[in-house]
């Protein structure tokens, strides 16, 4: 939800309940006015496999998976959250899903649990992007 409302706003606000939220936002890339639709769904330390989550990956067109590098279980997840979005989208037309991995709280390094060299790898050997961030700087 940080990093949501951080592009959304340009603001930085640090506490968030458990809540789904739907944003729209308009952005002007390479000239062209562009209008994202943001399913922000809270983190589950489990896969959900059941149908509200497989209603939220058929209404995606990409992923943007973030976890926490203070937070190793945040990090464990992702190859299964993966596997099922691959499995449920690449399935239907064969074409690959543009699915972006990113560690956020990198200004927390003191905390940090997860390396960066795992993330990278990891995005690697799923074929996914990879970035880390920080949602507060």
């Amino acid at each position: 939800a940080a990093l949501t409302v951080r592009f959304l706003t340009r603001r930085f606000i640090g506490e968030y309940g458990d809540m789904e939220f739907i944003y729209s936002h308009n952005l002007t890339v390479d000239g062209r006015e562009i209008l994202f639709h943001i399913w922000d769904v809270p983190n589950s330390q489990h896969a959900e496999e059941g149908s509200s989550e497989e209603k939220r990956i058929q209404w995606a067109d990409s992923f943007v998976l973030v976890y926490s590098i203070c937070d190793r279980a945040s990090f464990n997840i992702l190859p299964l959250k993966i596997q099922f979005i691959k499995a449920a989208k690449e399935g239907q037309n064969q074409e690959k899903v543009p699915i972006v991995i990113v560690g956020n709280k990198r200004d927390l390094h003191h905390q940090r649990v997860v390396s960066s060299e795992e993330g990278r790898l990891l995005a690697l050997s799923l074929d996914c992007g990879f970035y880390e961030v920080s949602a507060a700087e």
